[in-house]
């Protein structure tokens, strides 16, 4: 235990003091430099006599620390389940860093205008070849991209659009479905 006038060193950082007073398991020092500073006892080693070295060892809780050192369990993520009747979809990133190698030199009109450019074509073609679900991932942002997608895709009359998985894709996607009309 601790006693008014011990000099004492703050395990686990450089620093030194005399204690000023103890209750309970806290203890306040007065620091080298003039601060005072309370911690409790177990973060504390007595320095006044080596003697003492074995005592404040023995006060260290060895279980706790290893408890404190050990590697923490992976978080468990609940599984997506999918359903065997849920069609694969190909996704399309519209992220500008996916677009073009390099968009120095673009203005961000430049950067709007390839990017909605890039998902008219992809609704073109999804619309031509018969895919039923294309996903569109447009990121969170300002969300600038997503209100020109979705202002696109209003313009057509046989598309329906909603939010994109949350938990595959989380706010940044969404996902378009075409309605097929009969030949």
């Amino acid at each position: 235990m601790f006693n008014k006038g011990d000099k004492v060193s703050v395990l686990d950082e450089a620093m030194n003091g005399v204690v000023l007073s103890v209750k309970e398991q806290q203890v306040t020092i007065e620091t080298e430099d003039g601060f005072t500073m309370t911690f409790f006892v177990n973060e504390l080693i007595n320095v006044n006599d080596s003697s003492n070295l074995m005592d404040s060892i023995r006060r260290i809780n060895v279980s706790e620390v290893s408890k404190e050192k050990e590697i923490p369990k992976p978080r468990s993520f609940v599984k997506e389940k999918k359903s065997k009747h849920e069609i694969l979809a190909p996704e399309f990133d519209l992220h500008i860093e996916k677009l073009v190698p390099n968009k120095r030199g673009m203005s961000n009109y430049d950067i709007l205008t390839l990017q909605t450019e890039t998902a008219k074509r992809h609704i073109e073609f999804a619309i031509r070849n018969r895919i039923p679900k294309i996903v569109f991932i447009h990121g969170v942002g300002e969300g600038i991209l997503k209100a020109e997608l979705d202002f696109l895709l209003g313009r057509y009359d046989n598309i329906a659009f909603q939010e994109g998985n949350y938990q595959k894709y989380g706010q940044g996607a969404t996902e378009v479905f075409i309605k097929q009309s009969a030949m």
